[in-house]
Formats: structure tokens, C-alpha cells, sequence
């Protein structure tokens, strides 16, 4: 396959990084085509303020969407779980490289994780799901609204009197943050990683995916992204997704959605915060790893339903 590919994606390091982790997946599966990558000014990137009320989702994922449909980009890099769960219905997503680590991280200017939180201490983190499972746990901390890339985010924590933060731990990886370790040094600040819960913080659909997206009809681009398309990884997507759709829940709603594989077996968990109660309503099912869609309808009548 030869000829020349174009990405789009944002400007911020994780996204540039995420580029350049699908453009070392392409050469690895020894496709011969020239690839340029161009850098799109999303809403999000450009607004100085949000409205948290009208939601976060396609915020940071329409503007290259629209160039995708418009054909000025072949694939569009996204991180998977800040695309909305009804996207343009002259796009798909095509392929997804291997799901890194789903976890929510700590960064934190204490030892000793969560738990050791001084009282009250606030925290800062601009995902909703995230603030409602903090004071789920903690009531008694005090949340911030955070936004920016990584850098101003670990930045910021430096910069202000805060106890914490809240990361995607696949962010903090690809960036060689090493969260891994339970220290990291950024501008010669030392932090306090913990890696948070599973059972608690369950994550947002999509977390730890890189998605690529191709125009409906573009069928060469299809196939050549097919080629480094991990199965399982878009089989759990596609069930998170579409109970994401089926809960009308994107990032603004508070929940988190995590389908895993093992051994041809999908298990499906998923946490929805509702009304004015600290505790989500909660469920989990189990089936064929390729009836995600009827796995994420069973999930969401279980939960719905309580």
C-alpha cells in the first residue's frame, strides 16, 4: 500500500504524542506511504471559559471531525473518550490501537494516596464522574474545576494551594511521566502518584484508546488503518460506546463504563451517578465478547431499572 496519509489531531503534546504512537503503528505493519499531520484548533482549545452545563464531549473532537468529513484530513487521532456517543453519521471509527492503562491517577502533594488527604483538602479535576466518586469517598474535600493540557494541569497544581489532582493514567504514560512509580518530579516540583481504585473510579468510556476515525466511504484509508486495528480493544469500545448512547451520557453525565475481555468472555461494568445521591446505582453483566451492543442494552436496564 503506498501513497500519503494525512492526520489531524490537536496541538497539545498528548495529542501530538498519540500521532506519533499510530504513525509508529502504521511503519511497524510496513505500509509504504508518506503520512503528514495536521495540527486543528479545537472549540475547546480556543474557548477561554466553558460552559460546564452545556458538557464537555466534542468540545475537543468536532472541529477535526468536520475537517475529516470535509476531506482536508484522511484520519482523525482522537482520545477515544472525548468523542461524543452520537458522532457525524458520515464517520466512523475505524480502527483503535491497544487500550493502554484505563486507571484514574492521584497527583498529589501528600504520601499516602486518597486516603491521607488532609481534611477538607481540595482537589482539583474538570471531569464530573471524577467529582462525583471524590465525594463519594470524601465528602469532605473541597473540588476545583481543572482544564488544560497535562503539562498546565501539573503546572497549575504547582502554582496554586492545592492538595491534588485527578489524570488519566494513560495520559501521564504516553507523555513519559512514568506513573509506574509513586513519585514524579515535573519542574522541579515532587509529586505523590496514586493509582485510584478501579472499584471506585471506574473510568469513562473509552479512557486509555486512541481512536481513528475515516471518512464513511473512504475504503483504501479504512484498510490501511485496519491494519494496525486492535480487535478486542474496538469490540470493548463499541460496547462502551453504545451504552453511552443508550444512557444519552457523554462526558457532562456522571458515569463511568468499562468492558474488558478475557478468554472470549466481555465483562461489562458500569457506575451512573443520579439525582442528589453520593452513591451511584451500579451493575455488571457478562456474555460473548462480539454482543457488546446487547451487552451494554442488558447493563443499562439493570441499572435503570433499580
Amino acid at each position: 500500500m503506498t501513497g500519503k496519509i494525512v492526520f489531524g489531531t490537536r496541538g497539545s503534546e498528548l495529542a501530538l504524542a498519540q500521532a506519533r504512537l499510530v504513525e509508529k503503528a502504521i511503519r511497524g505493519a510496513r505500509i509504504d506511504v508518506t503520512i503528514e499531520t495536521k495540527i486543528i484548533a479545537t472549540k475547546g482549545d480556543k474557548a477561554r471559559v466553558l460552559d460546564l452545563r452545556a458538557g464537555r464531549k466534542g468540545l475537543f473532537t468536532a472541529e477535526i471531525e468536520r475537517v475529516l468529513v470535509a476531506g482536508d484530513i484522511d484520519v482523525a487521532v482522537h482520545s477515544a473518550k472525548d468523542l461524543p456517543s452520537e458522532t457525524s453519521p458520515d464517520a466512523q471509527i475505524a480502527a483503535v490501537l491497544p487500550r493502554a492503562a484505563v486507571d484514574d491517577i492521584l497527583v498529589s502533594k501528600h504520601p499516602g494516596g486518597l486516603a491521607s488527604l488532609p481534611e477538607g483538602a481540595t482537589v482539583a479535576t474538570g471531569s464530573v464522574r471524577r467529582k462525583h466518586q471524590l465525594l463519594w469517598k470524601r465528602a469532605d474535600l473541597k473540588l476545583i474545576d481543572l482544564r488544560g493540557n497535562v503539562p498546565t494541569r501539573l503546572r497549575k497544581l504547582s502554582e496554586n494551594e492545592w492538595d491534588a489532582i485527578v489524570l488519566a493514567r494513560a495520559g501521564l504514560g504516553r507523555l513519559g511521566l512514568s506513573p509506574s512509580r509513586t513519585e514524579i518530579s515535573f519542574e522541579g516540583m515532587q509529586f505523590f502518584l496514586d493509582v485510584l481504585s478501579r472499584e471506585i473510579f471506574l473510568p469513562a468510556g473509552g479512557q486509555g484508546i486512541i481512536a481513528l476515525q475515516v471518512r464513511a466511504n473512504d475504503q483504501t484509508t479504512k484498510e490501511l488503518v485496519g491494519l494496525v486495528n486492535d480487535r478486542e480493544t474496538l469490540l470493548c469500545l463499541q460496547a462502551e460506546r453504545e451504552f453511552l448512547h443508550g444512557l444519552q451520557g457523554d462526558c457532562n453525565c456522571p458515569v463511568g463504563v468499562l468492558a474488558k475481555i478475557d478468554k472470549g468472555k466481555m465483562k461489562m461494568r458500569a457506575q451512573v451517578f443520579l439525582g442528589e445521591s453520593a452513591a451511584p446505582r451500579e451493575g455488571e453483566v457478562e456474555g460473548a465478547c462480539d454482543e457488546g451492543g446487547k451487552l451494554a442494552g442488558e447493563l443499562l436496564r439493570r441499572i435503570t431499572q433499580k
